[in-house]
């Protein structure tokens, strides 16, 4: 008839209709009649199996309550460059088809059965910070009770997108999340809860996450907000995954080695400044330090700068400072062994009050400097002032050359400039002791920073 129905478009109609409408008491459950001799009948089920591009309810106006938790079974990798997180995961999700039941007692007490996925209905669940395709196995199965209770399971790799924060590194803690929800189906058709506790799937993931990786799960929280597409609202699950690096092959492989170069150029001050081996020694160090860096440079993040960068960066700047001040004591001594220039009134205030606190006071002009009395320097391996210029001549042997009217004037001559000789020494073991300190200092506070952030 012109203008009606087609009749494949009307017998259609008719099985969508009455797959949607509430059926007879046996369209809900399965005959079980022959299980106990011929096993199960896969025919039993088709009527269910041929349902499963719906959503199996009853009343399409109540949502599908869907169960999800996972567990954790390994960290694969951290890439700090790209902001990912990539991770092995066990999915798990429950739900209820009420078009699949059947009495145990009829059935030789069968309570569970497996049943292919492909013959049933699954939630479009998924993670909002993949950034993967799921590549999970084909052929996976799903249990299901006899009160339509299914319950799935799939492994996931997930590669998501975590923001790391590296400044810590290698103690950082990273804060990453894995959000559920739903695609297709919003909270009309589908709303999300959890079938475990939270403290659950914790302890799960810690009894069977691999031990042997580089990141340990410190533990996981989880925030139920909805998510509004334009008009739409999404039902999703956000797990908050807590994880923390561990720093001990960091530590052995970059602070260790690190920590003996640095001291190593702190004990080199034990040379004598005027020793031609310190600087060469030193320079020596700072080129294997610069080899130890571009070796353990694919150890660090190749983003952000960490404050073990920053650590590198102040013992390599300690170790440039401390050869700079090696070539500025060995010009000073060389200056005041060959021709010491006046000593600048500040600085020669400065020497005193380091020198001897308790005369830290103004003192007369430099030509005075004679009657100030301060005593030559004395460390290990450092020569007397006296043998960088040589002796002083005395008055008789003086007289003997010829010259008794200049013999006074030449003393007091010698002994102003073996003085002021005395001063320089002075400074320059003075300036190599404070940087020395200085070493000490930065190690110390290198040590504990270490230690508190191990321990924390």
């Amino acid at each position: 008839m012109e203008g009606g129905w087609p009749v494949e478009g009307g017998v259609l109609l008719y099985l969508t209709v009455s797959l949607l409408l509430p059926g007879r008491g046996d369209t809900f459950t399965i005959n079980c009649s022959g299980f106990d001799r011929n096993g199960v009948d896969p025919a039993a089920f088709q009527a269910a199996f041929d349902r499963k591009v719906f959503r199996p309810v009853v009343n399409y106006s109540i949502p599908t309550h869907v169960n999800i938790s996972f567990t954790l079974s390994a960290i694969l990798e951290v890439n700090a460059q790209l902001q990912l997180l990539t991770s092995f995961l066990w999915v798990n999700l429950m739900w209820d088809n009420p078009f699949i039941r059947w009495n145990p007692e009829e059935c030789v007490s069968l309570k569970k059965l497996t049943v292919s996925a492909e013959n049933l209905w699954l939630p479009d669940i998924f993670i909002l910070e993949s950034m993967d395709v799921d590549q999970a196995p084909p052929g996976l199965t799903a249990f299901v009770n006899s009160e339509g209770r299914m319950k799935y399971d799939r492994p996931v790799r997930v590669t998501s997108i975590c923001s790391l924060d590296i400044f810590y590194f290698p103690f950082d803690q990273q804060n990453c999340t894995l959000t559920f929800s739903s695609f297709l189906y919003t909270v009309d058709s589908m709303l999300l809860g959890m079938d475990k506790e939270v403290w659950e799937i914790t302890d799960t993931s810690r009894n069977l996450i691999q031990t042997q990786g580089e990141w340990e799960l410190l533990g996981i929280n989880k925030a139920t907000p909805k998510m509004l597409v334009g008009s739409n609202l999404y039902d999703q699950i956000m797990f908050y995954v807590a994880i923390r690096c561990r720093p001990s092959p960091y530590v052995i492989n970059l602070l260790v080695p690190s920590g003996f170069l640095v001291a190593i150029d702190a004990l080199s001050f034990y040379l004598p400044a005027e020793s031609e081996n310190r600087a060469p020694f030193k320079m020596t160090l700072l080129l294997g330090y610069n080899v130890f860096l571009l070796m353990m440079n694919d150890f660090l993040p190749a983003i952000g700068t960490p404050l073990i960068s920053v650590y590198f960066a102040l013992c390599l700047s300690l170790m440039v400072v401390s050869l700079l001040e090696t070539i500025f004591i060995t010009y000073l001594l060389h200056l005041a062994t060959t021709q010491p220039p006046p000593m600048p009134q500040w600085l020669h205030s400065l020497l005193l009050c380091c020198t001897s606190p308790m005369k830290c006071c103004p003192t007369a002009p430099q030509k005075r400097n004679k009657g100030l009395g301060l005593p030559p320097a004395h460390l290990p391996g450092v020569k007397e002032p006296v043998e960088l210029v040589g002796k002083v001549s005395g008055p008789r042997e003086a007289e003997l050359n010829g010259c008794p009217g200049s013999t006074r004037a030449q003393q007091e001559e010698e002994t102003q400039r073996q003085r002021l000789v005395d001063l320089w020494v002075k400074f320059s073991h003075m300036m190599d002791t404070l940087l020395f300190r200085l070493y000490l200092l930065f190690m110390a506070t290198s040590v504990v920073t270490i230690v508190i952030l191990w321990n924390t």
